[in-house]
């Protein structure tokens, strides 16, 4: 029987566990259909949820349909609790997006759509409670459009094959599509179906099941391999690991992770029935795993880091009655269920939390209350900040008190805006692999913090360049240290800048208040008018979210309740108020004793403290970004005989008779004498690229669209140039063709390419190659940059500018194609062509 892992998605108040109801129920699994409202829904059984009426936790279930068991899970809806959400979406084999049609599309909908892509699931569209709304099908469709343009019903058989392109041929060569390759094409999210229906009377979820029978694929991996997706604990305190197994089998007493298996639940709504044993495609929570974290995936299943993450952080008081020490047990429980909450314990009275919502927050009180008898106060909102850097630097961390040795060296770069954190290995075989390897999972397993308020980094790469081991001293604990040490060390020698968390939003108001908007987010650019009828107004654009959760309720003010904001997409961008909030946080990284920064070295058997802008005098090995000199350029002349110039003329012109002066003269009676004629140097033309590309307006245009067609075009016009020339031409970019590249030349047709290192401009390379080059050849630099002409000038080179350089290229371009007209006068071969009057 095929295993299938489902799960259902949907903003709030879509439909999600109605529909999960009445698909149970009609396979036969429960004998009642339960409802939201009167709270008997057989999924949302925790009292809190049945207080407020929505899904706080992802809850799971099984039912078959004819070949098919099915695995479901049902997701939170409110934004609150995304996360948990989130962690579901990882052990999906397809996900049933619900869209309420009384309000089609909204902002939650698009993240969880944004989600869905990056996670590559299936999706299945189920537009619900179509007996209540006023829009039609066709006019549901159009709105879906805004998701993807492959939202299509699979009745409809002309846009399916738009969809895919072998579903094109076979609807082309057939006239129909097989099963099969419409599954493989929902599969690989070519294409997305879509159903209406209504969940409460029971329409359109027979079609449903129907499609995800036939048209869902499973996966079976070679190896054991699976995930934990979530940890929860019973109503007795047992630690419960919920996994998802997409290959292998595993038995109740079985080793995972290191850890032995007790027991293997497999849970339908609150209650379990336990197995065996498990295989591809199950879904069972396991008791005995106590070191297991959300996220820990095995074998061959990867799931990208997760996304969501909330953006405010809060004071979390215990009440002055408290057990302190079980408390703070208590909250690191909740931390393993919910890793989002970022929960930090420095003492009983210093407890930060992060948390994504005014819901939340009051579901957290009450869950705490409830489930512990404790009252806890939650204020003090902060936003959650992080820091970057704004250019390249090698951090180096050494450790080595009496008997412990490790040296480290990594290169950390900016990286693009929402990147995060990438880590990569370009490490030397000097240092041991397994040392390696315990280098880049020390980087990985902490989160770093940055030094200008203590916020964690992010949109950086790390590259590991290096380090040294000692035969005997050294132990895992030691690049540990040597590892946490070299970023920090690193940070504290860049320059960082800090980063707040701004969302999208979207305002529907009156028209008659824009201007107040308006005047309310001048500091944030002025919003876009999307839409404007005169009555109601939509308004976008973006802003902090820190201005944007505050400014709620003002818009609710002052629109007298009919004003809406919504949020979609957020990110993190420069802060703009960067002092006064650095100012008012107060942090000294030096002082930061978890974090230090400065490293330990030993002398005369004792070890001592180093800081850190010191560390580079005092490091073992030397700065693997300052390693790598220009590399030598080697000049061979060729000596071109005159018969082999003869040889090659004639062959190109014909044999000519030449007589020479003796011809007409006769023989010198003299004997010859050599003339004394100085050997002049040959040229060398050094050009800056990117100084060039951007004198040229022709290549300036290019590059404002595509950089790298730029530089290919001027690659081939110098090639060209050098061609004519002669010269030994070297044209040089600033650190372009690999990020993190050391630098490199290399040879193309008849030009030397140069990308200098990271760090290192033009400029610098170009200087150190002037002071080289003055020797052997007489250099020519061609820059528009008025420094840099001042600099090779004292070094004995000639200046070109770069519009001069483009006046010779043309003028070269004219005398080529002069030469080539001269050299191939244009022949009349046919009889038809028209012939100059005369």
């Amino acid at each position: 029987m095929k295993k299938i892992v489902m799960g259902f998605v949907a903003h709030v108040d879509a439909g999600k566990t109605t529909l999960s109801e009445i698909m149970l129920y009609e396979s036969g699994k429960i004998r009642k259909q339960g409802r939201v409202d009167d709270r008997s829904s057989f999924l949302d059984y925790d009292e809190l949820e049945r207080q407020r009426g929505i899904t706080i936790y992802s809850k799971v279930s099984s039912f078959d349909t004819k070949d098919t068991h099915y695995t479901l899970i049902d997701t939170p809806g409110h934004i609150d609790f995304s996360g948990e959400m989130e962690r579901a979406l990882s052990v999906l084999d397809v996900a049933v997006l619900i869209i309420s049609a009384n309000d089609g599309v909204q902002s939650h909908t698009k993240t969880i759509w944004k989600l869905l892509r990056d996670y590559h699931i299936p999706t299945v569209i189920f537009v619900n409670k179509m007996d209540l709304s006023h829009y039609t099908q066709e006019e549901l469709c159009d709105h879906l459009k805004q998701l993807s343009g492959n939202i299509v019903s699979l009745d409809d058989e002309e846009a399916l094959a738009m969809c895919d392109d072998r579903l094109l041929d076979e609807y082309m060569n057939d006239g129909h599509m097989q099963e099969a390759t419409i599954a493989q094409a929902i599969g690989h999210r070519h294409v997305f179906p879509v159903i209406f229906g209504s969940a409460l009377k029971n329409e359109g979820t027979k079609e449903l099941m129907d499609l995800l029978d036939r048209y869902t694929l499973m996966r079976e991996d070679d190896v054991l391999s699976g995930i934990v997706y979530k940890i929860a604990h019973d109503d007795k305190g047992e630690r419960l690991s919920f996994v998802r197994l997409s290959g292998g089998h595993l038995h109740v007493k079985d080793e995972l992770l290191g850890e032995k298996i007790n027991q293997m639940r497999q849970y339908n709504g609150e209650k379990y029935q336990l197995s065996e044993d498990m295989g591809p495609g199950d879904v069972c929570a396991l008791t005995g795993l106590k070191e297991t974290q959300a996220g820990m995936c095995f074998g061959n299943y990867q799931v990208p880091h997760y996304e969501l993450e909330p953006f405010m952080h809060y004071a979390l008081h215990l009440s002055e009655n408290s057990q302190k020490t079980q408390m703070l047990k208590n909250l690191r429980e909740l931390s393993e269920e919910e890793p989002l909450l970022h929960i930090k314990i420095e003492d009983g009275d210093h407890i930060t939390v992060s948390l994504m919502g005014e819901v939340q927050i009051e579901i957290l009180k009450e869950l705490i209350k409830d489930r512990f008898g404790e009252e806890v106060t939650i204020d003090s909102r902060q936003v959650a900040y992080k820091e970057t850097i704004t250019k390249a630097v090698e951090g180096v961390g050494h450790f080595e008190p009496l008997r412990h040795y490790a040296e480290v060296h990594l290169l950390l770069e900016p990286g693009e805006k929402g990147s995060g954190l990438q880590f990569e290995n370009a490490c030397e075989s000097s240092l041991s692999p397994h040392y390696q390897r315990l280098i880049m999972t020390h980087l990985q397993e902490v989160e770093h913090v940055g030094v200008l308020t203590g916020s964690p980094i992010t949109d950086m790469k790390i590259t590991l360049l290096g380090g040294r081991s000692h035969e005997k001293h050294t132990e895992g604990g030691d690049f540990r240290e040597a590892t946490y040490r070299a970023v920090r060390q690193g940070l504290m020698m860049s320059e960082s800048k800090l980063l707040e968390p701004y969302e999208h939003y979207e305002i529907t108001m009156p028209s008659s208040l824009i201007s107040k908007v308006f005047y309310d987010f001048e500091d944030y650019g002025v919003p876009a008018i999307t839409n404007d009828d005169g009555t109601q107004a939509v308004l976008s654009g973006s802003a902090p979210v820190s201005f944007l959760y505050d400014y709620q309720l003002k818009l609710l003010n002052m629109t007298k309740g009919s004003g809406q904001i919504s949020f979609s997409d957020p990110f993190y961008d420069q802060v703009l108020n960067e002092k006064e909030v650095i100012d008012a946080i107060g942090y000294h990284p030096e002082d930061d004793l978890l974090h230090p920064a400065g490293s330990i070295f030993c002398k005369h058997g004792a070890g001592y403290h180093v800081l850190y802008d010191e560390v580079y005098e005092h490091m073992h090995l030397p700065l693997y970004t300052r390693q790598k000199e220009l590399a030598p350029l080697h000049h061979r002349a060729y000596n071109i005989s005159d018969e082999e110039v003869k040889r090659v003329y004639e062959n190109t012109y014909g044999k000519q008779e030449r007589k020479l002066a003796k011809d007409f003269y006769g023989a010198s009676s003299k004997g010859y004498v050599e003339a004394n004629v100085s050997q002049s140097k040959p040229v060398c033309l050094l050009v800056d690229g990117y100084n060039v590309i951007f004198a040229w307006d022709k290549l300036k245009k290019i590059a404002q669209s595509n950089l790298g067609a730029a530089r290919d075009s001027l690659i081939d016009i110098m090639a060209s140039y050098q061609g004519y020339k002669g010269y030994t031409l070297i044209l040089v970019f600033d650190a372009y063709k690999v990020e993190g590249q050391l630098g490199s030349l290399e040879k193309y047709h008849n030009i030397y390419i140069v990308y200098t290192k990271v760090a290192q401009t033009a400029d610098a390379y170009i200087e150190k190659a002037t002071k080289h080059l003055s020797s052997e050849y007489r250099v020519m630099v061609a820059t528009s940059d008025n420094l840099e002409q001042k600099i090779v000038v004292g070094h004995g080179a000639l200046r070109l500018s770069s519009r001069e350089l483009l006046k010779d290229v043309e003028a070269t371009n004219r005398q080529e194609q002069e030469d080539f007209n001269r050299r191939n006068p244009k022949m009349h071969n046919t009889m038809m062509e028209d012939f100059p009057k005369e």
